[in-house]
């Protein structure tokens, strides 16, 4: 029988029975979500990392232990909690036996985000080390493991330490393929669990992160000096909110469920948005519009469910919708009660309504006469090229890109090398308006930033942006930096909330190549190039100038499973302001200084 018939086969011998821990490590991305090297904050080590902090801090959420240890050397984890440690006699299946654990209880675990008995399997499944050990009542167990197979274990008397549990592991290389942790982004996740759950303490290395006033003392830090008013807060038994107004456009809210960071927000998110325009309307005995008294907000809610149902394995997006009732009732108490004992802000925020309706009234005629202007392109905004399915659509909506590129020529390569299905083009003309220290207003008198917010889909809402991904594919010289920072101007200005979500993104493209006959070798820093040289001896070598250098063959590989971006990420909404001023803004001596210091 030869090779083809024989693959050709279908019979018993094809149906293959995997163990739970060969399918998390075989499709370890329907467990963990992407895998990546640690450059973005969502890549696997981060999950794994969270995946056993979560446990820590759900003893912490159950009225036991106030402090969590946690060190990365460098690639090593080791995690301490000082909770009422796993049961002794149960620790190997706690940490290996998918479906195992006390978190269906509801009696043991009330509000928990992990909820499907996966998280440290996994964890122990992906890492090619793993040892954990567990503290009570003066008696420990240990066992270790490695990729999911226990190796030893031992148990005795250690009256000495504390209770609780201590997890170490170190993330498969093999599926972690040259990874390193980003520390900034493991703080950024620690200020999350401190702001979300006061009076718990982490300690990072040296460093400890802990929050007093919850909430609060998040939006605090992300708006500084810029909130308008005093900061409104509520805490209840499932729901803690604050929200202050400043001077940015749109809204900003962070939402988080059960301790879930919730990028894409959800019902949670809808219902607090509309309970602070109740309330809003209820105390001042007015019908404001949504969009005015929300205009400029800054916000954060956490609430603590039961039974969340997310819309991904990701968990970004909350889909109860039997939540909305209550969490918009209590939301409007809350505001109509902190607006009635505190009057000074409740003037300033009514002062701000106020001026929020004599802008929007002022630009719908602008806009009025913008849309009379593009009339002729309602059917087609010149120089997209649009893709087939976008965000809203499905798995494939998921994976939908818009690149906004400079000029035909580099157009004209990554058109010619897309995926017509979930990759769009946007080819600007030349150089965008700087919008720093312009109102909206500036959008609908300029022709080809308005075109790109219909391209976007983001006129009146962010919420409706049509692709998951907006990537800014510039070239790596100059002008083409001059460009990526007028575009990070035009969104930090006016849709602020698509940067805070993380769906800005910059692309990373080759800036040499590197080959002979035989081999071919892409390069995106002069390292790469020189490794590269050394390997391939009497190698020709190509400084790409520009992305139209690089031919639509060779760009395929660039923008597709391998593409290479950045996230752009603010690492608070405060210091936006500030940075756009110095940077875009008029010309200073500070800025002089800074350019003559940087230049070489």
């Amino acid at each position: 029988m030869s090779k083809k018939d024989s693959s050709a086969v279908y019979d018993e011998s094809k149906i293959k029975t995997l163990s739970s821990l060969d399918h998390i490590r075989l499709r370890s991305g329907m467990y963990i979500g992407r895998l990546g090297d640690g450059s973005n904050p969502d890549d696997g080590i981060y999950v794994l990392l969270k995946e056993v902090i979560d446990n820590s801090v759900d003893e912490f959420i159950m009225g036991f232990g106030k402090k969590v240890d946690i060190n990365v050397e460098p690639r090593t984890v080791m995690i301490r909690d000082y909770g009422r440690g796993i049961p002794l006699g149960k620790v190997i299946e706690c940490v290996s036996v998918i479906n195992t654990g006390a978190k269906y209880n509801d009696d043991v675990f009330q509000f928990s985000v992990g909820l499907n008995g996966v998280g440290t399997k996994a964890v122990n499944a992906l890492s090619t080390y793993f040892r954990v050990r567990s503290h009570r009542k003066g008696e420990f167990f240990e066992a270790v493991f490695e990729c999911g197979k226990l190796q030893s274990k031992k148990s005795g008397k250690d009256s000495s330490a504390p209770d609780g549990t201590y997890i170490e592991f170190i993330p498969d290389p093999g599926i972690f393929d040259e990874y390193s942790y980003n520390f900034e982004y493991i703080e950024q996740r620690l200020w999350n669990y401190a702001y979300l759950n006061a009076g718990l303490k982490l300690y990072f290395g040296k460093q400890k992160f802990e929050s007093k006033n919850g909430l609060l003392d998040l939006l605090q830090s992300e708006v500084g000096d810029s909130a308008h008013y005093k900061i409104g807060y509520y805490r209840g038994k499932q729901l803690e909110f604050a929200f202050t107004h400043t001077k940015a456009y749109g809204e900003t809210c962070f939402s988080f469920v059960n301790g879930q960071h919730t990028n894409d927000g959800g019902t949670h998110l809808s219902a607090f948005r509309e309970g602070i325009l109740k309330g809003v309307n209820e105390f001042f005995k007015k019908n404001y519009t949504g969009v005015d008294v929300r205009e400029g907000i800054a916000g954060a809610v956490a609430v603590k469910l039961k039974n969340p149902v997310f819309e991904s394995q990701t968990k970004n997006k909350l889909g109860n919708t039997e939540i909305r009732g209550w969490i918009v009732s209590e939301v409007k108490s809350a505001v109509v009660d902190f607006l009635h004992k505190n009057t000074e802000a409740a003037q300033i925020l009514e002062n701000k309504i106020v001026q929020n309706e004599k802008l929007r009234t002022d630009l719908n005629k602008v806009k009025k006469e913008a849309k009379e202007a593009a009339k002729r392109i309602e059917i087609k905004i010149p120089n997209l090229k649009d893709c087939k399915y976008h965000k809203g659509n499905g798995e494939k909506g998921e994976k939908s890109t818009i690149f906004i590129t400079e000029g035909q020529s580099a157009g004209g390569s990554i058109i010619s090398a897309r995926d017509v299905y979930t990759q769009a083009i946007y080819t600007l003309k030349g150089k965008p308006l700087n919008v720093f220290g312009k109102t909206r207003a500036a959008i609908y008198r300029n022709e080809e930033l308005y075109d790109l917010m219909m391209a976007l889909g983001i006129e009146d809402d962010v919420e409706k942006l049509r692709y998951n991904k907006v990537v800014l594919a510039t070239d790596a010289d100059v002008d083409g930096f001059h460009i990526r920072n007028l575009l990070l101007t035009f969104f930090l200005t006016y849709f602020e909330e698509l940067v805070v979500a993380g769906h800005i993104y910059i692309l990373e493209t080759p800036l040499f190549r590197v080959r002979d006959k035989k081999v071919t070798r892409y390069c995106y820093s002069e390292k790469e190039r020189d490794a590269a040289m050394a390997q391939i001896r009497n190698s020709e070598v190509t400084r790409f100038k520009g992305l139209g250098e690089i031919s639509p063959k060779e760009f395929g590989q660039f923008i597709g499973s391998d593409m290479r971006v950045i996230e752009v990420n603010v690492k608070s909404i405060k210091n936006i302001p500030e940075t756009l001023t110095f940077y875009m803004g008029k010309n200073t001596p500070d800025r002089r200084e800074y350019i003559m210091e940087n230049l070489i």
